[in-house]
């Protein structure tokens, strides 16, 4: 199911690649949360665990470096000459499955390493649960829908990258996909997030940082500036480059609040994940204001749970007021035909973390701008928004 190890989003790399500079003792949990409570049993648990295994083979091959090294140049080649010898350790990830039938699953690692766990396992678990529920994709059907997608974003000028690897219906589906984004949708397609499809279909490799960069520094250095602190070390690491930044781990207002001018000047654009996209992207636009930056030098890219006739409705309203992209997921890469069949809706996040061995855990957390994304410790969660100030 996991085609390589290039087989993920390319913002895993990017952050492994920040741990592995800045804080290479720094550890963490990453845990599983299934969003729609979906039960299994445990001939299910079973098929998991074999494929999990299978990850351990998985490696970086010359061919791959060498197009790595020279296609995504701003991670160092020291960091790719590392992920040479990188292998997933199948037996630190914890599988069960509680007295409900929810899948319960957790890997703790160096935070370098147990981030590259994320999305591999993510796609595992989608794929199977396909299989489970006896769903086969009608792959023709499916490439006629996307087809029709494709159509709408080139006759509506909507660009926009596939950010759908995590939850896609299968390996297989979601390569024909990409073949058809290629062919069918030169002009508007911006590229993938998926490494190992950019490399296969030459397309350009999409992608920046998560939510856990920045719930990670509010980990070890506390919630009032998190977002700070988090951006600072991302443009230490990279310069400038892959400048896209995430707003809404503790709100869009929270970010913006600690936002500096430098920051602002130096960043290309800002990716909304949650909230309403008018309000969020009204707001980006006011703060660059006050900054005296003309808003239509950057870029909004919207992904929250984005379908092409929702994010015309959006492009146009911001149209000449700042230059729209967006992230679409799981409407292009599990949408496989079926009628009536409904995508998975599981994430795996950062749970805990602490900056050596030597460090106690601390939990950590994630406050959206939709209620229904929130995840953590309910105490956790009462002093982050004492700290920053949320209603």
């Amino acid at each position: 199911m996991i085609l390589s190890i290039l087989d993920t989003d390319l913002y895993k790399f990017s952050t492994s690649n920040a741990y592995f500079q800045l804080y290479p003792l720094a550890e963490g949990t990453f845990r599983f949360n299934d969003r729609a409570g979906e039960r299994y049993g445990e001939d299910f648990l079973e098929m998991l665990k074999e494929e999990v295994a299978s990850l351990g083979a998985l490696s970086l091959t010359e061919e791959e470096f060498t197009y790595v090294c020279r296609r995504v140049r701003y991670i160092p080649r020291n960091y790719w000459e590392w992920l040479k010898g990188f292998r997933f350790s199948p037996e630190k990830i914890r599988l069960s499955l509680d007295g409900e039938g929810h899948l319960e699953m957790e890997v703790t690692d160096l935070m370098y390493k147990v981030t590259l766990y994320e999305v591999p396992l993510l796609a595992i678990v989608a794929e199977l649960r396909n299989r489970f529920l006896g769903v086969s994709a009608d792959t023709e059907k499916a490439i006629s829908i996307l087809r029709g997608k494709l159509e709408y974003a080139t006759r509506n000028a909507l660009p926009f990258s596939e950010f759908g690897t995590r939850r896609r219906f299968s390996s297989e589906l979601h390569d024909r996909i990409v073949a058809t984004l290629k062919e069918a949708c030169p002009d508007y397609c911006a590229g993938t997030s998926n490494v190992y499809f950019a490399k296969k279909y030459d397309l350009t490799p999409i992608g920046t940082f998560p939510h856990e960069w920045v719930m990670f520094h509010s980990g070890v250095f506390g919630y009032k500036r998190a977002n700070y602190l988090s951006l600072e070390d991302w443009i230490k690491v990279y310069d400038g480059a892959l400048g896209t930044a995430l707003i809404d781990t503790f709100t869009t207002e929270s970010f913006l609040r600690t936002l500096t001018m430098k920051q602002a000047k130096l960043l290309d654009g800002f990716r909304q994940d949650s909230g309403d996209e008018k309000k969020v992207g009204d707001m980006i636009i006011a703060r660059l204001r006050e900054f005296g930056i003309d808003p239509t030098t950057k870029i909004i890219v919207f992904s929250n749970a984005l379908n092409f006739p929702k994010y015309k409705e959006v492009a146009d309203y911001f149209r000449g007021r700042v230059k729209v992209s967006a992230g679409i997921g799981t409407n292009i890469t599990c949408d496989p035909g079926v009628e009536g069949y409904r995508p998975a809706n599981i994430v795996m996040k950062l749970s805990r973390c602490r900056m050596s061995s030597k460090d106690p855990w601390e939990k950590v957390i994630k406050i959206s701008d939709d209620a229904g994304k929130h995840m953590g410790d309910d105490l956790e969660f009462s002093i982050a928004s004492h700290e920053l100030h949320l209603g």
